[in-house]
């Protein structure tokens, strides 16, 4: 069925569930929308897409992935054509990738706590800062708080138990090693 006249449908997930985006042109949003309503579909905010995509380990621009962090600290390294040729920051790049990132985005379990980290709050080892935190929010489905954190990379690989700073208070963290929710990609699947 066709909803409106111009309209891009793109298979995509944000928040780590089935779902698509739908582009048309700004003259036809608001019809777009009555249709969409007449069908059962319902908004939901920002801070429950954060939930979602931080229970699945997703980044999102201007949070996990800056210019101020490198492919391969955020992992976005995986989609570099490294037989591609010259391109901008090649050289850095590949020494990086030689040496290995010294930080690496991973997302953080808090347990239950009474405060979610929401971004910028440090990540501690004992008394040393080593990391942090880009987002946080809590994870509905997992039934945690969660943060998704630049950590220095030894730390990572060693498993230490870590803290986050959480309105002044210092929280246990756990490193986890996959997505709190649904780590195989089932659920965007269909």
């Amino acid at each position: 069925a066709r909803l409106v006249g111009d309209m891009l449908i793109a298979r995509m997930s944000l928040a780590g569930e089935l779902g698509y985006e739908l582009t048309v042109p700004a003259d036809q949003q608001a019809e777009l929308w009555r249709r969409l309503a007449a069908l059962g579909v319902t908004p939901i905010g920002d801070r429950a897409i954060d939930s979602l995509r931080i229970e699945k380990g997703f980044g999102i621009w201007s949070a996990e992935f800056t210019q101020a962090y490198t492919p391969g600290e955020t992992g976005l390294d995986r989609f570099i054509d490294w037989d591609k040729g010259d391109f901008i920051g090649r050289e850095a790049a590949l020494a990086e990738r030689a040496r290995g990132a010294a930080r690496q985005l991973v997302t953080l379990d808090l347990g239950q706590t009474e405060s979610d980290a929401v971004g910028d709050e440090p990540v501690w080892l004992g008394d040393r800062v080593v990391g942090l935190v880009t987002s946080g929010s809590y994870g509905h489905h997992v039934g945690s708080s969660l943060a998704l954190a630049l950590v220095d990379s030894e730390v990572v690989k060693s498993g230490a138990a870590v803290e986050v700073s959480v309105i002044g208070d210092r929280q246990p963290a756990r490193i986890l090693t996959e997505p709190a929710y649904d780590p195989s990609g089932l659920r965007m699947r269909g």
